[in-house]
């Protein structure tokens, strides 16, 4: 199989879709990988060490999207790359397709195979594509909340972790999944006041065992959420459902309740956010926005400010997924791994993601039923 990767093109996002180890295991079984040209300086890769691993370095990325059949990236394709893909062409990167409607009218309209990393899940409902980049944005999240709650980037100029004599700030996080726990992690490591939200009373236990009672947990409710909501220094959306647009978990009425130079940060951005007053996705050249005096930071793509880091623990992740596309090909790879299976989006212009389907009234198609028709032309 021929494997694209073309440079990605979102604002400042440094990350690249694998790495020279990742070249070196599709190159040994046979596979062409095409790079676009400095696809990964902004990672600390130079074109290379890709050359080395057995990589073809390409001009640009209509080389890339010309001769490859799989495109492997980490966001989802911008408009002016829509018209690049081509009928049957896979492509294997995270999607969010329930917060674009754009993008999933261009998927369908080109006929293109899309592979979501973000809806790839194992029977005990671990998303293992997603899980590395939501430790990675859990973390950030309380990193960049205690930057920006320093006065001069226009926060109330609290330290997270206080000193003694002086009480800590006030964390808190409506949701306590992937995102939720290594927010939780950071903002405890720092010494700040930690209190987690969840609809899910076991996932909740579980946190409270890991945590030791250093954190509180609270079962979601509006009237908890907006307890809550009206004492915190930092908080953080981390709400997750799989596939779907995010829910909103914080009204702009409990928004309205939080002292002015407080912060929020909506990690859901990249599902369409989960707090109300998040109206606009920000970039890191531009990342917030002053509303009801609270500091709105809703970056969709939070873990692009540390590639070294991010870059290497995505592949980590992708690899096995892709070897088996590569090496059984799209309709045994799937035939063989229902979690593989999970995160098929979109087939040859039918939507086979349900939740997606559900968000914009579109016609589904089960994924069995693809099984059933497909013909893989790269076996």
């Amino acid at each position: 199989m021929i494997i694209g990767v073309p440079t990605e093109i979102k604002n400042n996002e440094n990350r690249v879709s694998i790495t020279p180890a990742g070249v070196h295991a599709l190159h040994i079984r046979g596979h062409r990988c095409l790079i676009q040209k400095d696809a990964g300086i902004g990672s600390g890769i130079p074109d290379e060490e890709y050359i080395a691993s057995g990589a073809e370095i390409v001009p640009d990325a209509a080389a890339v999207f010309d001769n490859a059949d799989l495109i492997l990236k980490v966001k989802e394709p911008l408009p002016s790359e829509y018209d690049k893909f081509r009928k049957g062409q896979i492509l294997f990167t995270y999607l969010h397709l329930a917060a674009n409607r754009e993008l999933t009218e261009a998927l369908l309209s080109r006929r293109v195979t899309a592979i979501a990393y973000e809806t790839i899940q194992l029977p005990n409902g671990v998303l293992p594509l997603l899980s590395p980049m939501s430790e990675v944005a859990g973390r950030m999240s309380v990193q960049v909340g205690a930057n920006l709650l320093q006065k001069y980037n226009g926060g109330m100029g609290v330290l997270l972790g206080g000193v003694p004599g002086v009480a800590p700030a006030e964390v808190v996080i409506v949701g306590g999944g992937v995102v939720g726990m290594h927010a939780a992690k950071m903002a405890v490591g720092l010494g700040a006041r930690v209190t987690v939200l969840d609809i899910n009373s076991a996932r909740l236990g579980y946190l409270d065992d890991l945590f030791n009672g250093r954190i509180t947990t609270l079962v979601y409710s509006e009237y908890t959420v907006a307890e809550q909501v009206k004492k915190a220094d930092l908080l953080i959306g981390a709400v997750l459902v799989t596939g779907a647009k995010a829910p909103k978990t914080v009204t702009e009425a409990m928004v309205k309740t939080m002292k002015r130079g407080s912060v929020i940060v909506d990690v859901a951005i990249d599902q369409g956010g989960s707090i109300e007053t998040i109206d606009r996705v920000t970039t890191h050249d531009n990342p917030c926005y002053e509303k009801h005096g609270v500091i709105h930071y809703s970056v969709a793509n939070i873990p692009g400010a540390v590639p070294k880091t991010s870059t290497w623990a995505l592949t980590n992740a992708t690899l096995p997924y892709l070897l088996k596309l590569a090496d059984k090909g799209l309709c045994k790879a799937m035939q063989e791994d229902d979690a593989l299976l999970g995160g098929l989006n979109v087939y040859d212009g039918k939507l086979t993601c349900g939740a997606v389907a559900k968000t914009f009234g579109y016609p589904y198609t089960d994924t069995e039923d693809i099984i059933l028709e497909l013909e893989d032309p790269l076996t």
